[in-house]
């Protein structure tokens, strides 16, 4: 199935690059597409799922888009 992937921030300079369409085999998970992407799971970090929250562990669904940001703090 294909998902895209957007990053923000440092993100994209750790993995490369700001946006990708991945292929990647069902079933998938945001965890599982981190090493698609090349971002630690350990790394705190913001995922959304077609503009809603996802949890890292909820099933992606063909089509999908994901954002991938840091954790940012201040105001």
């Amino acid at each position: 199935m294909k998902i895209t992937v957007k990053l923000i921030g440092p993100l994209i300079y750790e993995a490369g690059f700001s946006e990708k369409e991945f292929e990647v085999p069902e079933p998938a998970t945001v965890e599982g597409l981190l090493e698609h992407v090349g971002i630690g799971r350990n790394r705190p970090r913001i995922d959304t799922r077609n503009g809603g929250a996802i949890g890292p562990l909820d099933p992606l669904r063909d089509g999908d888009r994901v954002v991938i940001a840091p954790v940012y703090s201040g105001g």
